[in-house]
């Protein structure tokens, strides 16, 4: 483990994803998948790309590109549950990821906001 929390839990998250994408079964569910696993994957894509941000500025861009993901993500996710596409073990866990993540990027968003003023 790194000794960044946001980057592991965003892989971590990641991996739940696209492991989630792949077990459903569900006909005619591949346009809910395809929705979850572009926003699911992107939190993590954009925290990585962060780290490597041209200026603090950007920085902060980047996480709130991945806060709005997140919260995307919620949205398929619940979708997928309340459909049956998914149930409720994989739906609380993935969730439960989500909103952690979520809270660490509300928490560094205003941190790097008021070390930049």
């Amino acid at each position: 483990m790194s000794e960044n929390k946001l980057l592991d839990l965003s892989f971590e998250f990641a991996v739940a994803i696209v492991n989630l994408v792949d077990d459903v079964t569900a006909p005619k569910s591949s346009y809910m998948t395809d929705q979850l696993a572009r926003s699911g994957t992107s939190v993590g894509a954009n925290i990585h790309e962060a780290q490597y941000a041209q200026s603090k500025k950007d920085f902060v861009a980047k996480l709130e590109i991945a806060l709005k993901e997140s919260n995307e993500t919620s949205y398929w996710l619940k979708l997928m549950y309340q459909t049956k596409r998914i149930d409720t073990a994989t739906y609380q866990y993935t969730e439960k990821l989500c909103g952690n993540i979520r809270r660490l990027l509300i928490a560094s968003c205003k941190t790097a906001k008021e070390s930049s003023k």
